[in-house]
């Protein structure tokens, strides 16, 4: 199928991996809980091929920001699996929190954080995707194939069911026009697939991994939690 405009999958996506190689590496550092003991729990899931190393940049900042933030800690994410929502569930309960979390899920792991939610939303206080493709055909994308040969799985009959319409708890889609790996329309979603979204200008990688962008997640988050939750 060929698409156009927002709807086409980007074509730079090594280019933006090379880019991002330095900051990957300088990401593997502390894993742990970060934030304040009562500021608001945040539930971190890395995308695809990445782990809670390479979200360190995004935890950081929201925990700078008063959140008490915690990574997945499921290793590396080689793709959806029969058990991926039970392992979530287990972590959730494992943080001891007393109130809803919210959870921020970079690319593939927004998809897990929907779904998440739509199973437990009163659990979930808020869902918080960044380059997430969790609207439109699955193939909208240049990662789809790298995708299926990891996980095992066609992108379109994966084992945690992919759906589209909005999960029952606040969802703020964050998308980018120069993300080098999903389509602008893929993560931006349609209206009544989230309930708002936010346009940043970064890379797909610098989402977590970036510094500059994680504190602009940051802000985007804030705000919605005020407005929404």
């Amino acid at each position: 199928m060929e698409w156009e405009g927002d709807d086409a999958p980007p074509t730079r996506n090594l280019g933006e991996i090379a880019w991002n190689v330095g900051r990957m590496i300088g990401t593997f550092r502390k894993r742990g809980p970060r934030g304040p003991l009562d500021g608001q729990p945040v539930l971190v899931i890395p995308g695809f091929l990445c782990g809670d190393q390479t979200t360190f940049s995004l935890r950081r900042e929201l925990a700078r920001a008063g959140f008490r933030v915690h990574g997945w800690k499921q290793g590396w994410n080689f793709g959806a699996r029969p058990d991926t929502l039970e392992k979530l569930g287990e972590r959730i309960h494992s943080l001891g929190h007393d109130r809803a979390i919210v959870i921020v899920g970079w690319s593939l792991g927004g998809l897990f954080a929907r779904e998440y939610a739509r199973h437990h939303p009163e659990q979930v206080k808020a869902v918080i995707t960044l380059g997430t493709p969790f609207s439109g055909d699955p193939r909208q994308n240049n990662v789809w194939r790298l995708y299926e040969w990891v996980a095992k799985h066609p992108v379109d009959d994966p084992p945690i069911p992919r759906i589209t319409d909005k999960p029952p708890v606040p969802h703020l889609a964050i998308w980018s026009r120069r993300d080098g790996m999903i389509a602008p329309r893929a993560a931006r979603g349609l209206d009544h697939e989230r309930d708002e979204e936010a346009e940043l200008d970064c890379h797909h990688m610098a989402f977590a991994i970036s510094p500059r962008a994680a504190r602009d997640v940051v802000r985007e988050l804030k705000r919605f939690l005020e407005d929404y939750a």
